[in-house]
């Protein structure tokens, strides 16, 4: 965006001068006069009721975290309001609270609800008519949060963190786009790009959820398919050159390499593997997607599919420090997942014995005892034999 700077403190007052004057004056003269009555109103204008000041003022969450003062009501026959999805033109200027001036846009042109404007101001657009004029207040949480905004390649804050944000903003105008509005190659490769370098901004500030949706929607241009469903069964696709097809290609699989990234980033292994697959079955040697397979891999507990393909790239790029380092890293994890591994089948086997021991054991206990007993008995039958004789042979005899 184009930033500006100035030293003005506050956005400028839309309020007649001289008829604030003479208010004013009116106001000081009855006053010096003792008269209680109210100062007559000026150039026919009634004051201001509660309802209609309420109207002006809109405290959207109820938190005073994001409100919006009408400035300028749009014309009576322009009262179209914007909705998700739609092309607004605005101009807008964003200052801090000391006056400074943070950004400011003539004629720009972004699309409802895809994060192309400070948050605040993304949500405030719906409640906007064509031709009005609003001062939005925007908290730190609706603006650049702690994280604040940097120049870029610089060090200096241009938003510094936790920063309230005031912005006037005109609605100019807003516009439904159907499928013939986005049958060229220029709008389609505008609005992508315009996309996928948005998200590249939320993913340097690791807002990844943003980032990914930002991806999606660059994709949703980066694509020579209308997606018309009264198109003719032979002509779903544009028609575009070679050239243009192929540099819409080529964008397409930036943007699905840095989604994949950025899904890995939250874990999302799966949705990433999908987009990733996607840059290598067009471009089997693409290093970068190779490299974030391989992470995705590991992600998924494959260090040695991930070993691999990072030997691949480490073929394709050998001058490549950080793949070099992380090959290294993974061959020790390899080797420590494989001791653990060892050390894990030696305590299983060392239980299984155990196990088959105590088995054994218990196996061989009631055997002894059964013999005990067998003995016993036999020996106690002899005995009872030999008395039986005895006391027999006393009867007789």
């Amino acid at each position: 965006m184009d930033t500006e700077k100035s030293s003005s403190s506050s956005f400028e007052d839309l309020t007649n001068a001289e008829d604030t004057k003479d208010i004013r004056k009116v106001a000081a003269e009855e006053a010096a006069a003792g008269d209680g009555a109210a100062p007559a109103s000026v150039s026919g204008d009634e004051p201001k009721t509660a309802e209609e000041d309420a109207e002006e003022e809109c405290d959207i969450l109820g938190n005073k975290q994001l409100i919006k003062r009408t400035i300028k009501k749009a014309p009576q026959d322009s009262l179209r309001r914007p909705i998700r999805g739609e092309l607004v033109t605005v101009n807008f200027t964003g200052k801090l609270d000391n006056g400074t001036v943070v950004e400011k846009e003539i004629n720009f042109q972004c699309h409802v609800g895809d994060y192309e404007v400070v948050q605040g101001l993304d949500m405030v657009l719906p409640m906007l008519q064509v031709g009005e004029v609003a001062q939005v207040s925007v908290d730190p949480r609706f603006g650049y949060g702690s994280l604040g905004l940097k120049k870029d390649g610089e060090s200096t804050y241009l938003v510094p963190p936790d920063s309230h944000l005031t912005y006037e903003i005109e609605l100019l105008d807003t516009k439904y786009e159907d499928f013939a509005d986005l049958k060229s190659f220029e709008i389609l490769r505008k609005y992508g790009t315009r996309k996928k370098e948005r998200a590249n901004f939320f993913y340097k500030r690791s807002e990844f959820t943003t980032a990914i949706h930002l991806y999606r929607r660059a994709l949703d241009f980066l694509d020579n398919r209308d997606g018309d469903p009264e198109a003719e069964f032979d002509k779903e696709d544009l028609e575009l050159s070679n050239s243009d097809t192929q540099t819409l290609l080529e964008d397409r699989l930036i943007v699905y390499n840095n989604l994949a990234m950025t899904q890995i980033k939250i874990a999302a292994f799966d949705a990433a593997l999908q987009s990733v697959e996607h840059v290598l079955r067009c471009q089997p040697n693409n290093s970068k997607a190779l490299y974030r397979k391989g992470r995705i891999l590991e992600g998924k507990a494959d260090t040695q599919g991930a070993i691999k393909l990072l030997q691949k790239v480490a073929t394709l790029e050998p001058d490549n420090r950080a793949v070099q380092s992380d090959l290294a890293r993974l061959f020790i994890k390899a080797r420590r997942e494989e001791h653990n591994e060892k050390e894990m089948y030696q305590k299983m086997l060392g239980q299984a014995k155990k196990m088959e021991q105590k088995t054994a054991t218990r196996q061989k206990q009631p055997l002894v005892d059964n013999s005990k007993l067998k003995l016993l008995g036999y020996l106690m039958g002899s005995i009872l034999i030999g008395v039986a004789g005895v006391a027999i042979y006393r009867y007789k005899y």
